[in-house]
Order: C-alpha cells, then sequence, then structure tokens
C-alpha cells in the first residue's frame, strides 16, 4: 500500500512545484481538516477545501518546492493513516537556497479523500522564512 501511496502523492506534488496544486486538493474530502501549527504566517487550522485552497494557493505563489522522501500508508481504505516525511525549500530569484526545511504530514483517510492532517516542520525555519518573504517583497509574504 505505502508504494502506491508514494506514486500518487510524489506526482501530486510534482504538480504542486509546477504550480498546480488542484490534482493535490481532490485528494481531500470538502470537509477535510488541516493543521500547521507555529507562531508565523502559515500556521492555521482550518476546517473545510475552500479554506485549505487560499492555503495551498499561497504555497504555490510563493514558489515553495516540496518533495516527498518517504510515504508509510496503513490500515483499511475506510480508515487509512497515511505518514509522509519529506522536504521544501526555496530558492531566491538569484537561485540561492534561502529556505529548506524537513517536515512530516501525518494524516487520516476514508476512501481516498484525505479527512485530516497535521503538519509538523521546523516553525523557526519557517518564521525566517517570513521575514524573507516580506524584506524581499516577494509575492505572497505577510506582513
Amino acid at each position: 500500500m505505502s508504494w502506491l501511496a508514494k506514486k500518487l502523492i510524489c506526482r501530486d506534488l510534482e504538480k504542486v512545484r509546477a504550480g498546480d496544486y488542484g490534482p493535490l486538493l481532490r485528494r481531500d474530502a470538502e470537509d477535510v481538516k488541516f493543521r500547521f501549527p507555529g507562531d508565523n504566517s502559515w500556521a492555521t487550522e482550518l476546517q473545510g477545501k475552500e479554506a485549505l485552497e487560499r492555503w495551498l494557493r499561497r504555497f504555490v505563489e510563493v514558489g515553495i518546492q516540496i518533495f516527498a522522501d518517504e510515504v508509510v500508508a496503513t490500515g483499511p481504505p475506510w480508515r487509512m493513516t497515511v505518514c509522509i516525511r519529506g522536504t521544501d525549500y526555496l530558492e531566491s530569484r538569484e537561485g540561492e537556497v534561502v529556505y529548506r526545511n524537513r517536515f512530516v504530514l501525518w494524516g487520516r483517510m476514508a476512501w481516498g479523500k484525505l479527512k485530516e492532517y497535521e503538519a509538523y516542520e521546523d516553525t523557526q525555519a519557517s518564521k525566517a522564512l517570513d521575514d524573507y518573504l516580506v524584506v524581499h517583497q516577494w509575492p505572497g509574504a505577510v506582513a
């Protein structure tokens, strides 16, 4: 099961890196719950596909590149647990890596739809990214 989940997730993240979050969003239930803890502009606790789409739109607008290094999927189709460990980064306009982070996403799925998930990463690095985006007047910056 994990190999298939990784294949699907990697394909969706490739689209996100190219600016299209649609395939990823289609995997979410209408009432999806998403939590990104921390003290930065990315931190949120939201419910619903529409709210999640706004968050994903900003992620793509900023241009963060995201990769799944490892995916574990277990459980029956009506109550599946999914865990993704990966990396994300952002390059400056000159091509220098100005942000790099590791993350873990922990979620629950039912019949192929993500019902809830939570992201864990170095929130200090996310806060430093916020500062960079503001200072460099980057699209998606939040002051």
